[in-house]
């Protein structure tokens, strides 16, 4: 239970990404700095010629457009400067890169997910955050293990089948 809680307090200082994830958010960046960002400047700079600013609505949407992009960039940055690359660890306990299968108390149904970083998370693909309720309390179970966590709906419980 030791790695867990230590887990638990690194998981929020940092981005886990897989090789692939950083890669793709690097290429996503490198985008934004060099196309979206002159597009930004020139479709702004169109707005501008357009002629009185406190009521030229394409200057606005422009300014607005060039600060979410800017938002972005940001994040981005900051999300790769933190970013630590993680792997299935290839141990019996449940860290980022896990693939999971677990079973659910009330109806003995089994589903599989992997344990992911939040930038990665897609729960339709079975990408679980490590930041949501269910990575969070299975970060640190082993193999047979039972854990339970609050959602909307309810409490869930689950039984870890297994760990890969």
């Amino acid at each position: 239970m030791i790695v867990a809680n230590k887990f638990n307090s690194m998981h929020q200082e940092q981005e886990y990404l897989t090789k692939e994830k950083f890669k793709a958010l690097g290429k996503e960046l490198e985008h934004l700095k060099t196309v979206k960002r002159k597009e930004a400047a020139e479709a702004l700079e169109y707005a501008k010629s357009l002629g009185d600013l406190s009521e030229n609505q394409e200057y606005q949407e422009a300014r607005d457009s060039q600060a979410i992009l800017e938002d972005r960039i940001s994040r981005l940055e900051a999300i790769l400067k933190s970013a630590k690359i993680v792997s299935a660890q290839g141990t019996n306990l449940i860290a980022v890169g896990s693939v999971i299968t677990v079973e659910k108390d009330s109806d003995k149904s089994h589903k599989s997910y992997t344990i992911v970083g939040s930038e990665e998370a897609d729960a339709t693909n079975g990408k679980i955050s490590i930041n949501s309720p269910l990575g969070i309390a299975a970060v640190g179970k082993s193999k047979g293990d039972k854990f339970s966590f609050e959602t909307p709906s309810g409490m869930m419980s689950y039984k870890i089948i297994d760990i890969k």
